[in-house]
């Protein structure tokens, strides 16, 4: 079935045309993802079908009972309600039955009630279809379905009594993400719901979606959660809209072949163009083949000419290139505690880079990643221990918050003060590889954008020609093309990275090494991203294996002394085969008492049951009884679900 139909729409503002004949559709149980460059048009094209942004021309066709739920980029929740109250407020209509619910239950006891066997019967058949139509709509679980999400996208550790007002824009995103599931329309429209998200928050959100009912038109940035989740992917390109079926690697490799043929088409029409005109120069003059050349001229008129194909895009064009190569051993960190002195977020960090590795830093957000990169660029002292550096290293930071810009100087100026031995033009020719062209390159840097700011970041790092690079989170706020640009670049440079980022496809294009930082510690993994969630899983496996078989001669656990990151591991998976367990029974228990509810309800139904008023007292009571050991049950469910 057909949720959402969009046909030939156009949306211009002035005499700048952002969308034209744009037709796209989303069926029943369908993940698409929509793709562009920055600014093709792709958030218009969401609040155009989310009904927040009229269009000029075309047509949008919803069904009446099909409902859409809209995440706008950036898009916080706003209200004056705790966390709770505002997630509780979903469920409005399921408060309402409950309460309606118990009101009929308290019939049920009133002994003048009882009395009257018709009414009584009536009250019981309007009880027991009311009862078993709020199980099918989750009454009974709805609370635990809130602690669900709350607890996926990491608000488990908040009181939920906590205003909303109070928070963070980053938190204020994710609750409207929240808020925005648990509402579960028919059609859910995310315009970069990934953003604010860590990995493990983000890898929560894949399975989510991957299991909703309804279907998902998707934005994202974010190309692995792109191929984890979409089955069709529509790319918006110069205006218009283009449909392919698969995920983000698949429409990838159809592109290119599509492209290809178009490219064998295009060039075999101007071919054919080419002789037609040529045989009409040459023979319309002549009176024995004026004939023949005009009926060819009428060919060639007729002809519906092909557009010439996009080959590339408009994208920043930059490479990596280092002055002068530095030692084998690049870096040293000995015995290292970062933070800050009320704070420490990591110590024992003894770790060493070599020359032309590629080494991602991975871990839980507030771990100290950033704090990390900032203690090796000296902009935070360490705490404890000693960092050292190889011969002849040269280090090129690129910080997240860009705060090595100038936010009164402009696009040139930032460029031209800090080399002020290039030439002008040569300036711009740079700029212009990062898309400042024209007036662009007199923009001021606080007017930038994001992205923006990312390609002034990048020019001026590319400048140094530094061996030993160090990124923060160097893809927030760059375009997919953006982002395939910069890899290509790193992947040809020659010197060493150390990089932050939850780019996971960027992580596993670049990564040769794995640092994971912990409280305690940094364990290394040789791979990358992909090879690091595989030996962490195995790792856990084998330590579980090993942790649950009892020391031989006591029968005893083995005792240890220093745990090391392994042995850590085995706990951190003992710990997780007791959670699983302990889940199962919870489930067990659950599904038993609902089933207890539904059998006790469908009893009371009964003549022998509803006529003796005790009898019918003490099934209410086991009901309800019941449903408060249900409560916690759900509750204690959704706790450990998401650990």
């Amino acid at each position: 079935m057909i949720l959402l139909q969009a046909e030939h729409i156009e949306k211009t503002y002035g005499v700048e045309t952002i969308l034209q004949d744009i037709s796209l559709q989303v069926q029943t149980g369908e993940r698409v993802g929509l793709v562009g460059v920055n600014g093709a048009g792709k958030s218009t094209l969401m609040k155009i079908l989310a009904g927040e942004l009229s269009y000029d021309s075309g047509t949008v066709r919803i069904p009446k009972d099909v409902s859409i739920g809209y995440l706008a980029q950036n898009g916080g929740l706003e209200s004056e309600r705790s966390i709770w109250d505002e997630m509780l407020s979903v469920f409005t209509h399921l408060q309402k039955e409950e309460r309606e619910l118990r009101e009929l239950e308290a019939k049920m006891g009133d002994p003048n009630v009882i009395a009257d066997a018709k009414r009584y019967q009536q009250i019981m058949e309007d009880y027991a279809h009311r009862a078993e139509a709020f199980k099918e709509r989750g009454g009974y679980s709805y609370e635990g379905s809130i602690r669900g999400v709350l607890h996926g996208l990491r608000f488990a550790d908040m009181d939920y009594q906590t205003p909303i007002r109070t928070l963070s824009g980053g938190q204020k995103t994710r609750l409207a993400l929240a808020k925005l599931l648990l509402q579960s329309p028919t059609i859910l429209l995310l315009d970069e719901p990934t953003n604010y998200l860590d990995i493990e928050t983000l890898t929560w959100l894949e399975s989510y979606l991957q299991n909703y009912q309804g279907a998902i038109l998707v934005v994202s940035h974010d190309r692995y959660f792109l191929d984890k989740l979409v089955t069709v992917v529509y790319e918006i390109e110069r205006t218009r809209a283009t449909r392919y079926v698969g995920n983000y690697s698949q429409f990838l490799d159809q592109k290119a072949a599509r492209l290809e043929q178009d490219l064998k088409r295009f060039d075999k029409q101007q071919e054919e163009i080419a002789k037609l005109e040529d045989f009409i120069a040459r023979n319309i003059a002549r009176a024995t083949t004026t004939k023949r050349a005009q009926s060819r001229r009428k060919t060639l008129e007729k002809m519906e000419r092909l557009d010439k194909p996009i080959t590339k895009n408009k994208a920043v064009n930059f490479s990596f290139e280092v002055a002068k190569m530095s030692g084998n051993v690049v870096m040293k960190a000995s015995n290292v505690a970062i933070g800050y002195p009320d704070a420490i977020l990591s110590q024992g960090l003894t770790f060493e880079l070599e020359r032309e590795e590629r080494v991602a830093l991975v871990g839980p957000n507030g771990i100290g990643k950033s704090t990390l990169l900032k203690t090796i660029v000296s902009q935070l002292p360490a705490l404890r221990g000693e960092i050292s550096f190889g011969s002849n290293v040269t280090i090129g930071y690129y910080d997240q918050e860009h705060r090595n810009l100038n936010e009164r100087s402009t696009v040139l100026g930032e460029i031209w003060d800090e080399y002020p031995q290039m030439l002008e033009k040569d300036v711009r020719t740079l700029l212009g590889n990062f898309l400042f062209s024209g007036d662009d390159v007199q923009k001021k840097i606080s007017d930038l954008s994001g992205g923006e700011r990312a390609r002034v970041s990048l020019a001026k790092l590319m400048l140094k020609q530094a061996n030993f690079l160090i990124f923060d989170e160097p893809t927030n706020h760059l375009d997919i093309y953006s982002k395939e640009v910069l890899e290509n670049a790193l992947d040809e440079y020659p010197g060493t990275i150390l990089f932050v980022s939850h780019d996971r496809y960027f992580l596993n294009k670049i990564a040769s090494r794995v640092l994971e930082l912990a409280p305690t510690g940094v364990t290394s993994y040789l791979g990358n991203y992909d090879y690091f969630v595989e030996k962490k899983q195995e790792l856990a496996e084998l330590a579980a294996e090993q942790m649950a078989q009892p020391n031989k001669k006591t029968g005893a656990a083995p005792v240890q002394a220093e745990k090391s990151s392994y042995e850590l591991d085995k706990e951190a998976k003992r710990r997780e085969r007791q959670r699983q367990r302990r889940l199962e029974e919870l489930e067990e228990t659950i599904q038993k008492r609902e089933n207890d509810i539904s059998k006790w309800e469908e009893e009371l139904c009964l003549p022998e049951v509803y006529s003796d008023h005790l009898l019918a007292k003490e099934r209410n009571d086991q009901i309800q009884a019941a449903k408060e050991e249900l409560e916690l049950l759900y509750n204690e469910w959704s706790q450990l679900s998401g650990d």
